[in-house]
């Protein structure tokens, strides 16, 4: 039995898919909040409950011999990124799992300590290190999916509001291969008590990505790119409001001012082990957007 949490997430629902179609037995963990039609059509077995709990925690990790931790921080880095992590790992030592799959991110271990996620990841790392668990720890660049929506919204107005310098580097990861990655990892030898970096073939500037966006549906891109220091400005104005807000801008500020992408090395290396040939970002979007 799997257990996935985070499973009603772009990345998680993918990795039910896969175990599912596989005709392995999965686990889902949801909130009662969250639209799982789509698991339940798959003969997933449902578990309704909060990651924040310890004891829905306890009660879904009975009878499972793997774990995949797919879920985000819903803007909660400590509860969820940190203490659900925890509980987790705690809990698969306590009965036995065989193979735990962490999703962390690209980042963590720089030492971004003003960003609650990465902060919270890579602690999380370490902790699964030294459990005496079996596992991969899986750092993603970025979700290819989580450009589908901004990639609709180009396809209405021809805009993309690109924050950040544009020449910082990314490798975005297909998240149809991040899922199988993490499926196929409790069963390759190559990703066992592994860190492995994950990212698309290409390594891509962030001013490539609108310009994919227009080869995919044929127009020229009109590309806004306001200085970080805007993003500053408006940031600064939201936490005068909204204190909350300032854990999720933190981590977001992070993001636009660093790079993140897999070396060709890392790439392959990746490759080699889970044999397999990585998609690039724009065949993952021809694919979801019919072009």
């Amino acid at each position: 039995m799997y257990l996935v949490t985070g499973a009603t997430g772009g990345l998680g629902r993918r990795v039910v898919r896969i175990l599912r179609e596989r005709e392995l037995p999965v686990r889902a963990f949801v909130r009662l909040t969250s639209r799982y039609g789509e698991l339940e059509n798959r003969d997933a077995e449902l578990f309704i409950g909060d990651l924040r709990q310890d004891k829905d925690i306890q009660k879904a990790c009975q009878g499972v011999q793997y774990i995949i931790s797919a879920h985000g921080s819903g803007g909660d880095a400590p509860a969820l990124d940190y203490r659900a992590n925890i509980e987790l790992i705690d809990r698969a030592k306590a009965n036995g799992v065989q193979h735990f799959v962490f999703i962390s991110v690209l980042g963590a271990g720089r030492g971004y300590q003003d960003a609650p996620v990465f902060k919270a990841k890579e602690a999380v790392e370490k902790y699964l290190q030294g459990s005496g668990l079996n596992y991969t720890i899986l750092r993603p660049s970025g979700f290819a999916s989580n450009l589908l929506p901004l990639a609709e919204q180009f396809r209405q107005t021809g805009i993309y509001l690109l924050n950040g310098n544009p020449q910082n580097r990314t490798s975005i990861v297909s998240t149809d291969d991040l899922a199988q990655i993490a499926v196929d990892s409790p069963n390759v030898e190559g990703a066992c008590n592994q860190i492995l970096s994950v990212g698309g073939p290409d390594i891509l500037r962030r001013e490539d990505i609108p310009r994919i966006f227009g080869r995919v549906f044929n127009r020229e891109p009109i590309i806004v790119n306001p200085p970080l220091f805007v993003f500053d400005g408006v940031r600064s104005i939201v936490e005068l409001v909204n204190p909350e807000a300032k854990k999720g801008l933190s981590t977001l500020r992070t993001l636009l001012a660093n790079e993140f992408f897999c070396t060709p090395e890392e790439i392959a290396h990746l490759e080699s082990i889970y044999n397999l040939k990585l998609e690039s970002l724009e065949s993952f979007l021809r694919r979801y957007l019919g072009n």
